[in-house]
């Protein structure tokens, strides 16, 4: 029977549970729902979060459903999302009411041993033997294809090696929309916007329009690897033969162009994709409008374009390959698409379309350009967004948008050289709109440069600020403020930004610049100019900013890090709004999710309290599995204090360093360790390095650390796994926040225990983070209206200075304080959230803070208050000494080793 959340804060869990529970507790008999694709038998936990699931489906609407980390909430998910969906097209097909919604039944006999419900949804695959011909007969015709053509042999066949061919580089007349009202036809945006290009060199041109699947589910998770768990868990069902399935994920992941890969920068391959395919179209619009002016034929043309884009049939066999096996994640789309030789990437967001269920990262979805890119359509469509406990932050931090001053200055030269080239093959469209980018520049640059070294048409920046003679290294304003204190409030943003996305200006302009680095024979200066790219993206994403509703983000300008501007989006409403209104159906689900009045607030503030459906249940594992106890000393009688003033003493890190001596000694197979940062855990491993505890810890089991580069992780936690599958044991140095703290498993051995060191508060010398608790705290204010748009402060503010920060936090009357601690303790059970995993698991979970042991009934606002309730009704608060916490979980373990021998 699942147990009822306790109401936290402003929000009223068991409220909003009540229209799902009978008096007993048990969830409503309403028309219960069977779930026959559930691969197991369901614990009570389970059947109720996939009826209330079910249930907010049909309703539509914004639904919340938490259920702890490790209680097959996935698969969960899953059972009941897509048993809706198969209903409910199915509904459709017998009333005939949509034909887009059509399902198809299997000809021939009927397995009897199936369901009805997906005896009748079944997907017509493609003619198996037909696919096996036809890629049979392509590798036949197929010709070796290596990496990508160098710029130097494209120069041989469009104007040689000794001169830059001006008709590649120079920019097509240009209109905006308003500027060409005479004319009674519209100026044709020309190719190479970054959309996938279907021209082949080998293949007919043709309309191929993908089929819609209609109705769909849009499955969406933080990480590539909790996109590729989800799947895992879809594969034990049935559905992951019977439904159309589909993985979307970033190039990085999916590109496997060598030559692209070996860039590394996420931005750079995302650059360097765009740009093979924007000169394939570039050279066919010339070859189109120019006729004998540009020199070289197709072929030609088609060989500076991505190899793995070539042709058009590829791509179709890929669709047809997917269609017919069963679900696939991002890996296994790779190794498909590296054995038919092309591209997976576009390749799967051809499948979108026809997919009954999208699996996709955040950013996918949850911006409305990525959207657009990818002809994702949300309309009466279910968007279930997974891992939502930090949801708002994730939202606004996708919308942000900084440029430093020594991308403003690539961009400002770099537009200079080539209008200085061009200025005289230029129409009077583009000329224009490039001096209004350059006034734009040097207004940007005003208050980042000192007016005695800077020579870019300087003079007062506007800024009302004392310190006129060095960068403004203090202030914070609104959008309009912004743009007024620099002169710039006239220029017309919107249409500036139309015409660098029509006319591909940064494209031609970095082209350029490579182009003649490439013939002056300066390979360095050649990859110096290729990254410009990024310096053109940081400026265009910034004036994108500078467009938002005033109210929507605040500017920060700072002189730290050689001089910076940042957009901080503050409000997700609207952006949250356009998926909402969209959708019929949005659901939130996470292992926890309160205070649920927070979220409501940041990202739906116009869905009343009692409207917003709600759903909690408690863990299926039993009290006797697990062990949290707070640590509030260590073996030698020190009392723990780890807040940001004690915790890098000495003594602090030699007594932690005692605990874990003993703990490794103790625990059986797994223990993780979590600290607040990688500079904490550094500091720490260097300090038991030199003072010999590493050596102590090390006799016992072998120690692992997480590192920094998410690439690295996988490796580091094979030998973690191995190690401890050996027999020695193993202990994981860890980061909250970091890959192991998200969405890694860590069942039965993996994790006997996990510590969690201190209270892991983020940095309050944080300044965007300052910036969104100021703005949290005046939320529902009458008087937040009435503050003024600009703040100067002291420069130590934004130095990095952490007293300031506190500073700031103490000014806090609630709201701003209330998030600031949410936001810790959110990390928290994430992090430990990583040991339990199935009802039949055991874990010890040690809160290593004197702050986790203080009496809670005389804090206002105590650490525990807000840990899950599975583990808060069992939390051991107070203890008299190490001495307790070594028996207690000496017993804990002794008994589960008693367990596991009988």
């Amino acid at each position: 029977m699942a147990v009822e959340e306790e109401a936290e804060n402003e929000s009223d869990p068991e409220e909003l549970n009540r229209i799902l529970r009978d008096d007993d507790g048990s969830v409503k008999d309403e028309k219960k729902q069977e779930f026959a694709a559930f691969p197991y038998t369901p614990y009570s936990i389970q059947t109720d979060f996939m009826n209330a699931l079910f249930r907010f489906l049909d309703k539509g609407g914004v639904s919340m459903l938490e259920s702890p980390t490790g209680t097959g909430k996935s698969l969960s998910i899953i059972c009941s999302a897509l048993q809706w969906l198969v209903d409910r097209k199915q509904k459709k097909v017998n009333s005939g009411s949509s034909s887009d919604d059509k399902v198809v039944v299997d000809g021939g006999e009927e397995d009897e041993s199936e369901p009805d419900w997906i005896r009748n949804f079944t997907v017509v695959n493609d003619d198996k033997e037909t696919i096996r011909n036809n890629r049979k007969h392509a590798k036949e015709k197929r010709p070796f294809q290596g990496g990508e053509v160098s710029v130097r042999k494209h120069e041989a066949a469009s104007g040689g090696d000794d001169e830059v061919n001006e008709q590649e580089f120079c920019l097509e007349e240009y209109e905006s929309e308003e500027d060409s009202s005479s004319s009674s036809s519209k100026r044709k945006p020309p190719v190479g916007g970054g959309g996938f290009y279907t021209s082949s060199e080998d293949d007919e041109e043709e309309d191929d329009k993908d089929e819609e699947g209609g109705l769909k589910v849009f499955y969406c998770s933080r990480t590539h690897s909790q996109l590729s768990q989800f799947v895992k868990e879809l594969k034990k069902t049935v559905f992951a033969q019977n439904i159309r399935v589909v993985c979307l994920g970033s190039r990085k992941n999916m590109c496997i162009n060598e030559d692209v890969l070996k860039l590394g920068n996420v931005g750079r391959i995302n650059e360097r994709c765009l740009d093979l395919q924007k000169k394939k179209s570039s050279q066919v619009s010339k070859k189109k409008n120019l006729g004998t002016n540009v020199r070289g034929g197709r072929t030609k043309a088609s060989s500076c374009r991505c190899p793995m884009l070539r042709k058009q049939s590829l791509q179709r066999e890929f669709k047809a390959e997917i269609l017919q096996r069963e679900a696939m994640d991002i890996e296994d789309l790779v190794q498909v698409g590296r054995e038919m030789r092309t591209c997976p990437y576009y390749g799967s967001r051809r499948l979108a379309p026809a997919a009954d269920l999208v699996i996709l990262p955040y950013q996918s979805l949850l911006s409305k350009s990525s959207r657009e890119s990818l002809g994702l359509k949300l309309k009466n469509n279910v968007v279930i967004i997974d891992e939502a406990h930090n949801l708002a932050d994730t939202l606004l931090s996708m919308h942000d948008a900084k440029v430093t001053m020594s991308q403003l200055e690539d961009v400002h030269s770099s537009i200079e050289s080539y209008l200085g080239r061009f200025q005289n093959l230029l129409g009077a469209g583009n000329r224009r709109y490039i001096q209004t980018m350059l006034i734009l520049i040097r207004a940007l640059l005003k208050p980042l440069a000192t007016t005695s070294d800077r020579n870019l048409n300087g003079g007062n920046s506007g800024l009302d600020t004392s310190k006129s003679s060095k960068p403004c290294g203090g202030c914070s304003m609104a959008i309009y403020d912004f743009l007024f204190s620099l002169n710039i409030d006239n220029i017309n943003l919107v249409k500036l930004l139309a015409y660098i996305k029509q006319s591909n200006i940064i494209h031609k302009v970095s082209g350029y610049g490579e182009r003649v680095a490439m013939l002056q024979k300066d390979p360095a200066a050649a990859h110096e100019e290729t990254s410009k790219l990024s310096s053109f993206r940081a400026f265009s994403d910034m004036l994108v900013a500078l467009t938002h509703n005033n109210g929507d983000g605040r500017i920060i300008v700072s002189g730290q890090q050689g001089g910076y501007i940042k957009y901080v989006m503050l409000t997700g409403a609207k952006l949250f709004s356009e998926v909402v209104d969209e959708a019929h159906a949005v659901i939130l689900a996470g292992g926890t999710l309160q205070p649920i009045e927070e979220t409501r607030e940041r990202l739906f503030p116009w869905l009343p309290s009692n409207q917003l459906q709600f759903f909690s249940c408690s863990h299926i594992v039993p009290p006797e599995s697990i062990m949290p106890i707070s640590v509030s000393h260590g073996p030698s009688g020190h009392s723990f204090d780890f807040s940001h003033s004690s915790r890098s003493s000495t003594k602090m890190i030699q007594e932690l360093g005692l605990l874990m001596s003993n703990l490794v000694a103790m625990v059986p197979e797994g223990v993780i360790v979590f600290f607040s940062s990688f500079e904490y855990e550094t500091q720490v491993h260097t300090a038991w390095s030199n003072s010999g505890i590493l050596r102590r810890i090390m006799k016992k089991k072998r120690v692992f650390r997480e590192p920094r580069r998410n690439t690295e992780v996988e490796a580091v936690l094979r030998d973690y796994k191995e190690a401890i599958e050996s027999g020695r044991g193993a202990i994981m140095l860890a980061v909250v926040g970091g890959k192991v703290s998200e969405g890694i498993n860590f069942s039965d051995g993996m994790c006997r225990c996990v510590v969690m060191v201190g209270l892991p508060y983020p940095s309050p010398s944080d300044i965007e983070l300052l910036e969104r608790i100021k703005h949290i705290e005046g939320l529902g204010d009458s008087e937040s209206s009435s503050k003024p748009s600009l703040t100067l402060v002291d420069d130590s503010y934004y130095s990095g200075d952490v007293q300031a920060g506190f500073g700031v936090l103490k000014s806090c009357r609630r709201r701003g304080k209330e998030y600031y601690e949410n936001l810790c303790m959110k990390a928290v059970n994430q992090s430990i959230g990583r040991a339990i995993r199935h009802a039949k698991d055991y874990s010890a979970i040690l809160l290593v803070d004197a702050r986790y042991a203080n009496d809670p009934s005389k804090r206002t606002s105590h650490p525990s208050s807000k840990l899950p309730k599975w583990i808060k009704d069992h939390l051991i608060y107070s203890t008299k000494g190490y001495g307790d916490v070594h028996r207690l979980l000496h017993q804990f373990f002794k008994h589960k080793n008693v367990e596991k021998s009988s």
